[in-house]
Order: C-alpha cells, then sequence, then structure tokens
C-alpha cells in the first residue's frame, strides 16, 4: 500500500519559516515527479514547487520562488519543502503529490499559517 504523510506545517509569523516533510511507503520517490501543492478553502488546489524524476530539475511558482526550496531524500523517500520569508498569503494546505506514468498519489494535508 502507497501512503504519503505529510508533516510540519503550523502557524508562524510573516517573515518565519517552516520546512514541511512528506514521507513516502510504497514507492520510491525516485522514479515519480515529486510536488507540492496548497489550497486555500474555496479554491482550486495548486501545484506550487516540484521535482522531475528523469532531470531533478525542479520547478517553482512565481509567487514563492527564491523564498521556498523543494528538496528529496532518496535514502529514506523523504521530500521537504524548506519555506522562508512567509507570508500571509501563504497560508493554506499543504499536499505532497507524486506522480509518475501509470500511477498518482496524494498526500495528506498540512496546515500552514502565518501571521501577520
Amino acid at each position: 500500500e502507497v501512503q504519503l504523510q505529510a508533516s510540519g506545517g503550523g502557524l508562524v509569523q510573516a517573515g518565519g519559516s517552516l520546512r514541511l516533510s512528506c514521507v513516502a511507503s510504497g514507492l520510491s520517490f525516485d522514479t515519480y515527479t515529486i510536488a507540492w501543492f496548497r489550497q486555500d478553502p474555496g479554491k482550486e488546489r495548486d501545484v506550487i514547487s516540484c521535482i522531475s524524476s528523469t532531470t531533478g530539475t525542479t520547478y517553482y511558482v512565481g509567487s514563492v520562488k527564491g523564498r521556498f526550496t523543494v528538496s528529496r531524500d532518496s535514502s529514506d523517500n523523504t521530500m521537504y519543502l524548506q519555506m522562508n520569508s512567509l507570508k500571509p498569503e501563504d497560508t493554506a494546505a499543504y499536499y505532497c503529490h507524486a506522480d509518475s506514468d501509470w500511477a498518482d498519489y496524494w498526500g495528506e494535508g498540512t496546515q500552514v499559517t502565518v501571521s501577520s
């Protein structure tokens, strides 16, 4: 059974930092394109960052570029999202996602709340 377990969310003041983690069991992140999405209540879930499984290339949406860093540790099948200089508009539920040609998987959301 494949599971993605996200953690690391919380309440932080504007300008602060958080690091989200997503541990995978039942699959290898080396063979999946892995991504972080976020979702505000009543809005669509949008991708904010990802790492290509084939090239290792990273992508960031413009609103987080320069502040967030995505990474993965193949040795323990964990992906991370280091979030610095957080802004109130970063408040959302954050989800990890693993995608391949044959399947995709979601982790449970972890809430990030940034106070002004």
